[in-house]
């Protein structure tokens, strides 16, 4: 049995490309627009290999590669390989992004993004003084990454019962230089679909698209002719009834299987909207189902279905037109409690 929820439906076109004025050098405003075309765009996805450092200390922020990670000592419990990312939907930092737009496939680089372009600016009004009584015991220490009142933060310096709590970002006030290597465009859309849920989930997910038709009613326009005709024989306040006809539509539709993991994932649980959403605008399909397998066959699943509401004669009956052996169903429940 299949239970299918529709997560999402629109069309909307996919974002615009950014463009240059022309160089007033150039001659003619054709030869800035062939520029603009050439290499990535926004709203192309490009698998990437990056590292990036902290510039004043060269601490690492974030990777791609397995081996810099094991170096590091980060991330034991984390996979680590190449990323797609989408310029111009914010998968990595703006400064990184446009370096991406117009490079191409095997280009390597290097930006350097500032403090108030990666994790802001050092806000000296987050750095507050707070009663320690405000802080488990085991964290009051400094250093110790604390949780108050909703807000996390990091304790500075704790002396009596007073501690000292920074709540800016613990990279606030650095600047990142990232080191990426452009590896390949990804042009199949099952591809594309799978990296979109996985840098917003964390998870691969089975996932397909079909071209579905569904019935839907449409207001019929009237004949120009025959409205002016209604309206000269019609009062002002009898105006004729809408008339509707239904038309079939092509729904281009990408399929999700839901599984245990996909609905009790956080990120899913609370904005299911809002990925159902960039998956229609980014891949370009009408609608976007995620579909829920609860059942197959018969098996115990269905008799309990079948045998809800029914007395102890009307079970017998079933099993027998089923052609259940009640005994040995019995036995098997029997054996599967001792």
């Amino acid at each position: 049995m299949n239970n299918e929820s529709e997560a999402d439906e629109a069309e909307q076109d996919a974002p615009d490309e950014p463009t240059d004025e022309a160089d007033p050098t150039s001659g003619t405003d054709e030869t800035a627009e062939e520029a603009t075309d050439e290499g990535l765009q926004y709203g192309d996805f490009a698998r990437l290999d990056y590292t990036a450092r902290t510039v004043e200390g060269g601490d690492l922020v974030d990777t791609t590669d397995p081996e810099v990670a094991e170096e590091e000592g980060v991330g034991e419990d984390q996979e680590f390989g190449p990323r797609t990312i989408v310029p111009g939907e914010g998968h990595v930092f703006g400064p990184v992004e446009e370096a991406i737009v117009g490079s191409e496939v095997g280009d390597e680089g290097s930006v350097t993004v500032a403090a108030e372009d990666a994790f802001g600016e050092v806000d000296e009004d987050e750095i507050r003084t707070i009663s320690a009584d405000r802080i488990p015991e085991d964290d009051r220490y400094p250093g110790a990454h604390v949780e108050v009142d909703g807000q996390r933060g990091h304790i500075s310096t704790i002396i009596g019962g007073r501690a000292r709590v920074d709540f800016n970002h613990p990279l606030a006030g650095e600047d990142i230089e990232y080191e990426y290597e452009i590896l390949e465009e990804v042009v199949d859309r099952e591809a594309k679909a799978q990296a979109l849920i996985e840098t917003v989930l964390g998870m691969e997910l089975e996932l397909w698209f079909e071209t579905d038709i569904d019935e839907e009613e449409q207001l019929v326009e009237p004949d120009e002719d025959e409205s002016e005709a209604d309206a000269e024989d019609d009062d002002e306040d009898d105006a004729p009834e809408p008339e509707y006809e239904t038309v079939e539509v092509e729904k281009d539709t990408l399929y999700i299987e839901a599984t245990p993991q996909l609905t009790m994932n956080q990120q899913w649980m609370m904005g299911k909207q809002q990925i159902a959403q960039q998956l229609v605008e980014q891949l370009g399909v009408d609608r976007v189902i995620v579909q829920e397998t609860l059942g197959e066959g018969m098996g115990m699943g269905g008799l309990g279905g079948m045998m809800g509401g029914m007395g102890g004669g009307d079970i017998e009956e079933a099993l027998e037109d089923e052609d259940v052996d009640a005994e040995e169903i019995v036995e098997e429940l029997e054996e599967a409690g001792e």
